[in-house]
């Protein structure tokens, strides 16, 4: 499942204003984890992407926006991405067809994080890297955060830093902390067969 159906709903109500609110995406740490690949970074996938800000944040060759959203897909196709809708535990693109994929503020909104990491394993190509932007709930603002998103009827499921490494990690992605703090990021490299 990707993103609870309530989510899904939610977020196909609010697609039209949604870049108006949010803040923009860290353009230098999603760089940074992008920097983590062993590989030239010719094509990225924004898993859960919604309209597709963290793509937007780059500048690399080809992006595609995956989400579940039609309401968002449709704001990300405005912005001239190619947007596939499809579930994030089961993502419609071919197995080693990406160079990176990230995944920026949306792993609490997915029902299966483990499948869905496993899924991106599956559509990296080796030595590719996964870039984790969420929010830590061990934070007093994350604590907060857990409360409003429950509040307005998500079905949110954070993680905290230490814990995403262990699903990186399950899911075959050699996990590297970027930073930590209220919002963290953690970049997960698809090994290269052959190498330690």
């Amino acid at each position: 499942m990707t993103p609870t159906d309530g989510d899904i709903g939610h977020f196909d109500r609010i697609a039209r204003f949604y870049d108006s609110f949010s803040p923009e995406s860290d353009s230098d740490v999603l760089r940074e984890g992008l920097e983590q690949a062993e590989r030239p970074i010719e094509r990225i996938a924004d898993v859960a992407g919604g309209t597709g800000r963290a793509v937007r944040a780059l500048d690399v060759n080809e992006e595609v926006v995956v989400d579940a959203s039609a309401g968002m897909l449709a704001q990300a196709h405005s912005h001239g991405l190619a947007c596939v809708r499809g579930d994030a535990t089961r993502l419609p693109l071919a197995s080693e067809s990406v160079d990176a994929a990230v995944i920026s503020d949306a792993l609490h909104h997915i029902g299966d994080p483990d499948a869905t990491l496993a899924e991106v394993e599956r559509i990296l190509r080796p030595g590719g890297v996964l870039i984790v932007r969420e929010y830590n709930p061990a934070t007093v603002r994350g604590w907060f955060l857990v409360r409003g998103e429950h509040l307005l009827g998500m079905d949110s499921t954070f993680v905290t830093p230490e814990a995403l490494v262990r699903k990186l990690d399950a899911a075959n992605l050699v996990p590297r902390v970027r930073n930590r703090g209220f919002d963290y990021t953690v970049a997960g490299v698809k090994p290269t067969p052959g190498t330690p």
